[in-house]
């Protein structure tokens, strides 16, 4: 069993960190430019105010996190490291815990959470040509067990 608990003031700069590595691994599309720019903002502003779950390694160090606004999923994020160990499958499985049904939205060029959502009974619902920033990174919108329906959109 992965252990779970919420994220505490002193574990962002290892959330960051897991982060910024998994960004790397798996957002192969953005540049460096591109990663710096999110990094700000993760780092300065997600961060330090999000309510997240944090999964955790034997010393209780950070190996993925999830962050939720209602039963939407903001954020999933799991260390490279610890990638087909069952940490963002134990995530969501926690997510779903709550009853409700969820929604994801996931870059379209990031063919590994496509795929990790896919195999989890998620299924697109919508598209977006820009993400939440505006910036040219096309989103899917995804939802479980047809929660959370929008508008299908195309770019």
């Amino acid at each position: 069993m992965i252990p779970i608990r919420p994220s505490r003031p002193d574990d962002a700069p290892a959330l960051f960190a897991v982060w910024l590595a998994a960004v790397r691994s798996t957002h192969d599309f953005l540049s460096e430019e591109d990663i710096g720019f999110y990094a700000d903002l993760v780092r300065d502003q997600y961060l330090p105010s999000a309510a997240l779950m944090v999964a955790v390694d034997g010393d209780d160090r950070p190996v993925g996190f999830l962050g939720m606004s209602g039963c939407r999923i903001d954020t999933l994020f799991v260390d490279p490291a610890w990638h087909g160990q069952g940490i963002g499958r134990a995530l969501v499985a926690y997510a779903l815990d709550s009853g409700q049904g969820l929604t994801v939205d996931v870059n379209e060029q990031n063919s590994a959470a496509r795929a990790f959502y896919r195999r989890l009974g998620f299924r697109e619902i919508g598209r977006s040509a820009l993400d939440d920033s505006g910036r040219p990174f096309p989103l899917l919108h995804l939802a479980l067990d047809g929660s959370g329906r929008r508008e299908p959109t195309e770019a």
